[in-house]
């Protein structure tokens, strides 16, 4: 068991990326020594380029672990006591969201300019650790590719072993076992975490999150039959977008809490228009009465096949019901239902009660007639107000 700051990479996911990290690297070390033996200034040049690309991934991957993406301080409220109206009131960290800030379920904390979390760094991706995350992914992408490089040729002169300028390459069984397995690794990651530097990119270029572009979308689809256009208030232009994320140093800029914001627009224009729509997502809901017991498994093979087969792809919660509790359904699949468990007020405390909601088998539960009650029993969630 890992403690203190080890305790974030005992996880499936650095473990799982620092194995890739290390095999992928001593296999092609090991393979270019060699098909172009460091003897020579090519070969000298060839492994130092590599080794550097290996190193600095590595450099950045802990860092955008360890430094993390920056979390909101507990309790937080903004100076001035009218800005309060215009945020989100979180009641896990019992403070204020800030501009920006999005509570991540799995971290347990308000995250700063969150992006989203990240199992491979087991942290979420934010303002604090964006251009370290963003370098580890180009860094990944080059390196890999200079060592599928450097496989292929050796895989190929391993092969068929014949004579060339350079040294030809001997390989073993399990030399070529692996040479081939950390081939399919390099490919894999040069094509995987290329598609996720592409959309780490865009975000950086347009200065909006995973989480701001689906704000952003739904503004505009809200607005499609009317000419108030919603503006996007962190875009500046391209190379201020650029600079609030990227540099020499990949130290954050700013506090993380307030952001420049474009010509007309505030500090609050995008939590504003975020509990507008939170608001008209209230109105959708629709409570539902648990009629026989859900399991909160994955896989609830009591409730048949399809349900089985047709589960949420999304790492959200499943949770677990008992007959009797009434649940706030705000999204709809055939046989899944996603909503959080209707909890009693404690009333004149400032005890918290932990939200309850995720996906449950849609047979387990019918709809309620009376709809009354969800609207008051949600906005205690959402916002509380001191």
């Amino acid at each position: 068991m890992c403690f203190g700051p080890f305790s974030r990479i005992c996880h499936w996911g650095p473990l799982t990326a620092l194995s890739i990290i290390k095999l992928i690297t001593g296999v092609t070390i090991y393979c270019g020594s060699m098909w172009w033996p460091a003897t020579t200034w090519g070969g000298l040049f060839n492994i130092s380029f590599f080794m550097c690309m290996s190193g600095l991934t590595l450099y950045n991957f802990m860092s955008s672990m360890f430094h993390g993406p920056g979390y909101l301080p507990l309790s937080w409220r903004p100076l001035k006591s009218d800005d309060w109206e215009h945020l989100q009131w979180c009641g896990v960290c019992q403070g204020y969201k800030a501009p920006r800030s999005h509570h991540c379920r799995k971290c347990g904390r308000c995250v700063l300019k969150m992006d989203h979390h990240c199992p491979w760094i087991n942290n979420c991706v934010g303002w604090g650790n964006h251009a370290h995350f963003t370098a580890f992914l180009f860094f990944a992408v080059v390196g890999c590719g200079h060592a599928s490089f450097i496989l292929s040729i050796s895989l190929y002169r391993g092969i068929f072993r014949a004579s060339y300028i350079y040294h030809n390459v001997h390989l073993s069984l399990y030399g070529l076992i692996l040479c081939v397995f950390a081939l399919g690794l390099a490919v894999g990651v040069v094509l995987a975490v290329g598609m996720l530097l592409g959309l780490q990119l865009r975000a950086i270029i347009r200065n909006r999150t995973g989480i701001e572009d689906w704000i952003l979308e739904k503004a505009i689809f809200r607005r499609k039959d009317s000419k108030d256009l919603f503006v996007f208030p962190y875009h500046l232009g391209l190379w201020s977008n650029i600079r609030q994320v990227l540099n020499l140093s990949c130290e954050p800029v700013g506090d993380g809490i307030y952001w420049k914001v474009a010509e007309g627009c505030d500090q609050f224009t995008l939590t504003k228009e975020q509990m507008a729509q939170k608001t008209e997502k209230r109105h959708r809901t629709k409570l539902y009465n648990i009629l026989y017991p859900a399991s909160g498994a994955w896989f609830p093979i009591t409730k048949g096949l399809r349900v089985c087969i047709s589960i949420p792809c999304t790492d959200e919660p499943r949770i677990k019901l008992k007959r009797g509790d009434v649940v706030i359904v705000t999204r709809w699949r055939k046989h899944w239902l996603f909503g959080e468990k209707v909890q009693p007020q404690l009333a004149d405390t400032e005890q918290s009660i932990a939200r309850v909601r995720g996906w449950f088998p849609r047979k387990c539960a019918v709809e309620l007639v009376d709809n009354n009650t969800s609207n008051s029993q949600y906005n205690f969630h959402e916002k509380k107000v001191k």
